[in-house]
């Protein structure tokens, strides 16, 4: 490709934009840097998140073949990070398959995302 393309945003569609970035900006300690009526985005680095509000948004559920897409994440100490979350909104379901090596979490709209050890 001559003109390779730059990833700057990974992009969720949501119920509540506001509520979700607040949860992402909490998890990640990155900060709220764009808002309106309909988008949130969340950090300032080479790549953000971001929530747009969907009319009737129904999350994805786990396990579920039709999920698009989730995050991974890694951190120094995984089960600190994994009850910081789940005291932040997150939930675990019960259906884990990484064993020791990861947790599967979603947010609170039902978004999966996973925590590893760093």
């Amino acid at each position: 490709m001559n003109a390779p393309l730059t990833l700057t945003t990974i992009m969720f569609d949501s119920a509540d934009p506001a509520a979700l970035a607040a949860f992402y900006s909490t998890a990640t300690g990155w900060p709220i840097t764009d808002t309106d009526d309909t988008f949130v985005y969340v950090g300032e680095g080479p790549v953000t998140l971001a929530f747009q509000h969907v009319p009737d948004y129904r999350p994805p559920s786990w396990p579920d073949p039709a999920k698009h897409a989730h995050l991974d994440f890694k951190a120094a100490d995984k089960a600190q990070a994994v009850q910081d979350l789940l005291a932040a909104g997150a939930k675990q379901p019960d259906f884990q398959p990484g064993g020791d090596s990861w947790t599967v979490l979603t947010d609170p709209e039902g978004h999966p995302f996973c925590v590893a050890a760093a």
